[in-house]
């Protein structure tokens, strides 16, 4: 029923099969490169290319080519200042999930962004300190050199302490994660951080969340928590944890529950008025302050025996190599470290060029990390990203671009050379409590749980498995785990996706106002056909059609077989009025299985009066299943790519159902699937080209013209019609990217097909 005033268009056009098609219209050949067309055209240079790479490579040149002095340069300024504070501050806390003395934080901090501001294609990320990141360090200097115990046997350990030892490590691998980075992104492989979907992202930093929060309690509580890296590492610590609980230092956990109490609170206030508020309040450094001024004053370290940050000495240190005995030892661990280092910068910066209105190059941007981490690692810092809420401090500021970067390094080497100890009265416990506070936004991702398992439960698994995995298991492998759930998730996807038939859907509920017409069966792909599918395509098709057809073809053959025999012998006669059974005694069937091979050959009736009628009623007895179906069609809309093992199979089940005389119609099928078909010699005197149509409805008009006992009805056409309209409204592109295939020229029935 049309609703009144609805527009309509009627579309008069030939009916076309893939043949017809082709025939009516030419078909334009494009030029595919080789390989060695692609090798030429990577070596070739000249003027205009070179000037691309220098501006690909150093992305510096292009916005500094747009700066606004007057617009941006006080915003970046006044970021700066403001992201260069914060830098501070949690290159001193997360330096402690590295397991390394504070300050050297401060040099992750400083170098990684100097090279980044020349490098990087992002123009807001604060690049530095990440907590994920050190806390994968951490396992790494800890395995290598524990608290408690020898640590590996490694000739540049002898004569160093304990700390230079760490430290010694913590830049080797360092060292190497850059090497790994600035390699795939020369190689263009920046696309890797697509396999870690958001869903693996989420579980993963949950579970680092968990590992952080545990990390800190031992500075929270002012406990003496020997460092513990590996499988079930987080369950010894909280089993050490709690052995020493009656050590608690009271001071230690008075001064976190104020900090974090009032942090938390100035948050929450910046994040509900920030559209109100010029700045937000940088109540983190306000707290430091506080806290450093108290502490001195009434010596803490001292009178109560809290843990402080200590000395902290001025200036940078020589550069150095790394260890190649370290490189050769953690050369696991860095290879996911360069992962998760790139992917969480890249998303941040995806964000924010989103936002913003510009492009970012994933594969500049593992260059400019790589080289940051190997200029820094020079001068004993450890694997820089980027941390969110530093980020968002530096964009919500008023930062432009990373000008801003570039000053808050300043603001870190200031403190470095200058004024690093005012710093020296710092408790502990209040690194620990701020890096515990700026966990809320990972630990919250928990409440993904619930909405992740009513709307996708493969996706809902894969973020349990990952958080679980990374918890007991520790991060790099509990990251190997939700990499193999997710390859997992996506093959039981593939292989086991949903097929249905027009008439109903893949509950077996049949939809509202659907018609399907006698003898026809629509029979639809929604996903790529490939070996790991294959089998579950063919025996989802043999249930939708409602028999197996090599059985019911080996039925007929054995039919034919036992009429033939009959014949012979003179108990079956033919007559005008059919077979008559000239037998006194009841035909017992043959039990012959010689020549099995045959019965899955084509019915053959030449030596045959007359042609088998499967349907009517056999002589002798002779019971075949009957087969109401004459006409399969199936819908290659969705079907993206092919590889041999489908077409093998495919080209069985085709066979299999051309031989119980069943007409097989694809429809809708891409070109490039349709041109492989040809180059691997899918098509023979069963299988043939013209079963191919270039629409639904091409199709089953074909098939009503052919079988029009299907359509006696006047009123059960028009059903047929209108189901068939109803189903292809989605697909109605189709006919205008066979346009293009073809290469059609001519305008006006370009637009008659675009219409239809």
């Amino acid at each position: 029923m049309m609703r009144p005033g609805v527009k309509q268009y009627v579309v008069a056009r030939p009916l076309y099969s893939e043949d017809s098609f082709a025939e009516d219209h030419e078909k334009i050949y494009r030029h595919h490169k080789t390989m060695l067309d692609h090798v030429k055209q990577y070596f070739t240079c000249d003027s205009k290319r070179a000037k691309n790479a220098a501006l690909s490579l150093l992305p510096v040149i292009s916005w500094m080519k747009i700066y606004r002095i007057k617009e941006w340069l006080l915003s970046d300024i006044v970021s700066g200042v403001s992201t260069g504070l914060v830098a501070v501050l949690q290159g001193l806390a997360y330096c402690l999930l590295a397991s390394l003395p504070a300050w050297y934080g401060l040099f992750s901090a400083f170098f990684p962004v100097i090279t980044y501001f020349f490098l990087g294609t992002s123009r807001h990320i604060s690049v530095g300190p990440f907590p994920v990141l050190c806390l994968m360090i951490g396992s790494v200097v800890t395995r290598l050199v524990p608290d408690e115990g020898q640590p590996l046997n490694i000739t540049a350990f002898e004569g160093l302490s304990i700390d230079e030892r760490r430290v010694l490590v913590a830049y080797s691998v360092t060292f190497l994660t850059g090497i790994m980075q600035l390699a795939m992104g020369m190689l263009q492989v920046g696309f890797v951080v697509m396999y870690l979907s958001d869903t693996l992202v989420s579980g993963f930093t949950t579970a680092a969340a968990i590992h952080i929060l545990v990390s800190q309690l031992k500075f929270v509580l002012g406990l003496q928590v020997p460092g513990i890296s590996g499988p079930l590492s987080i369950i010894y610590t909280l089993e050490i944890i709690f052995n020493k609980i009656t050590s608690t230092n009271v001071c230690d956990v008075v001064i976190s529950l104020v900090i974090m109490g009032v942090v938390f609170i100035v948050k929450e206030i910046n994040d509900r008025f920030k559209s109100k508020l010029p700045v937000p309040i940088p109540i983190e450094v306000i707290m430091t302050v506080i806290a450093c001024g108290v502490s001195f004053a009434f010596d803490f370290k001292t009178r109560y025996g809290i843990d402080t940050v200590g000395h902290i000495p001025k200036g940078y240190e020589s550069p150095v190599a790394p260890n190649i005995h370290i490189l050769q030892e953690t050369a696991v661990e860095a290879f996911p470290m360069a992962i998760v280092g790139f992917a969480v910068a890249f998303s941040v910066a995806k964000v924010y060029s989103v936002k913003h209105d510009y492009t970012i190059d994933g594969n500049q941007e593992l260059i400019a990390f790589g080289v940051s981490n190997i200029f820094g690692a020079s001068f004993k810092s450890f694997a820089a990203s980027t941390s969110l809420s530093r980020s968002a401090v530096q964009e919500s500021t008023g930062g432009k671009t990373q000008v801003a970067g570039l000053l808050s390094a300043i603001i870190v080497m200031i403190v470095t050379l200058a004024i690093g100890f005012l710093l020296e009265p710092l408790p502990k416990s209040v690194l620990g409590a701020v890096v515990i506070v700026n966990l809320k936004g990972m630990l919250m991702q928990f409440s993904e749980v619930p909405y992740l398992w009513r709307r996708d439960k493969p996706d809902c698994m894969v973020w349990l498995g990952t958080c679980f995995a990374s918890i007991i298991l520790g991060l790099d492998l509990g990251l190997a785990v939700g990499l193999g759930m997710e390859l997992i998730s996506v093959v039981i996807r593939a292989q086991f996706k949903n097929v249905f038939t027009l008439q109903c859907d893949v509950n077996g509920k049949a939809p509202p106002q659907i018609y399907e017409p006698e003898g026809v069966k629509i029979f639809r792909i929604p996903s790529p056909i490939f070996f790991a599918n294959i089998e579950f395509f063919r025996s989802k098709l043999v249930e939708a059609v409602g028999f197996n057809p090599l059985r019911v073809l080996r039925k007929r053959n054995k039919a034919l077989r036992m009429i033939r025999k009959l014949l012979k012998k003179g108990d079956l006669q033919w007559t005008s009025k059919g077979f008559l059974n000239t037998s006194c005694g009841p035909i017992q069937e043959s039990e012959d299985e010689s020549n099995m091979e045959e019965l899955d050959l084509p019915t053959d009736f030449k030596d045959l009066p007359v042609r088998i009628d499967w349907n009517a009623e056999l002589p002798a007895n002779i019971v075949v299943p009957s087969v109401d179906l004459h006409s399969l069609i199936l819908d290659f809309a969705a079907v993206s790519f092919l590889d041999i093992s489908a077409l093998k199979g495919l080209k069985t089940a085709l066979k299999e159902l051309i031989r119980v005389e069943i007409d097989v119609y694809i429809v809708a099928c891409d070109p490039y699937i349709l041109e492989k078909l040809y180059h691997c010699c899918f098509f023979d005197d069963e299988v043939q080209p013209s079963m191919f149509f270039l629409t639904l409805h091409d199709a089953m008009l074909h098939i009503l013209e052919k079988h029009p006992e299907s359509t006696e009805k006047k009123s059960n056409y028009e059903k047929v019609k209108k189901t068939i309209m109803h189903y292809i409204c989605k697909n109605q592109m189709q006919l205008i990217f066979q346009c293009f295939k073809y290469g059609i020229q001519n305008t006006s029935l370009f637009m008659l097909l675009c219409r239809f």
